[in-house]
Formats: structure tokens, sequence, C-alpha cells
């Protein structure tokens, strides 16, 4: 899978979402009403094609991008014991492996360079995770600010 084929899969897959291009890097927001205010758009997924916000993962490699995925702790927990940043002794630039993320390991994102053959399967259920995560907190949002 390249990265214009995951493009497509977060497009046709999860409907809601709002897709915001940045530097070549994309971000994916939970917002069927194109409403949120700014400081609510947080991605649950993002796929990165540089090197634009940190360098763990060498994605200054031809072909080299990064799926990233934001997750509930309890999802992130049954992957990893605990969270892994940079530090922790893991590879970030292997590819086609579920990873925690290198900076937002602590928040309970993972990442993988260049999903593939390996991940597919276990990358289409952690986006469906993340996107189910990200509707429930959207409309916890909205039934909270309507009651009061």
């Amino acid at each position: 899978m390249d990265v214009e084929d995951m493009k497509r899969y977060l497009r046709e897959t999860f409907d809601g979402v709002n897709f915001l291009e940045a530097n070549g890097d994309t971000f994916y927001i939970y917002d069927p009403g194109r409403d949120l205010p700014a400081e609510r758009q947080l991605p649950f997924a993002t796929i990165v094609t540089g090197d634009h916000y940190d360098d763990a993962s060498a994605l200054s490699r031809p072909g080299a991008w990064r799926l990233n995925i934001g997750l509930t702790r309890s999802a992130y927990g049954a992957l990893f014991a605990q969270p892994h940043g940079a530090d922790g002794g893991v590879d970030h630039t292997v590819p086609d492996t579920v990873l925690p993320h290198p900076v937002y390991a602590p928040q309970h994102w993972v990442c993988v360079v260049n999903p593939g053959e390996a991940t597919l399967d276990t990358v289409r259920h952690l986006l469906a995770e993340a996107y189910d995560f990200a509707a429930r907190k959207h409309a916890n949002h909205r039934s909270r600010r309507a009651s009061s």
C-alpha cells in the first residue's frame, strides 16, 4: 500500500472526517458538521511524508511515509506495556511494523512507516478504533454543550 492508497482508504472508509493538509502531510479530524472550533480540531490519524515534526523515522528517504494513529489508553495498552518515546530503544525507521509513536506515545499514539502486508489488517483495525473513539468524544462534547 502506498501513501495515496492509504489516503484513499481513509477518505472512502470513514464518514464525517475532515481532511486538512499542510507541508504534504494530512490530518484526519472527525468533524461531521465541519464546524469544530480550531482548538477542538484534533486528528485521530495523520499521514506524515517528511521530517517536518521529527526525524525519528527518517522520512527524507525516497518513498518513506508514516501513518500515525491516536488510540485509547486500553487499545494502546493492548499493544505495548508502557509508552515508549524516541528514547525507548525503538528503531522508528523500521517499515511495516506497528510501533509506539516517537513523540506522542505517552498520549497513546502509534505509528507505522510504510504500512504493508504485515500490518495492513492491524492498521485497518486500529484506524477503526481511533475513528470510533474520535466520534464518541465528538458526541460527548456535543451532548455536554447541549445540556449546559
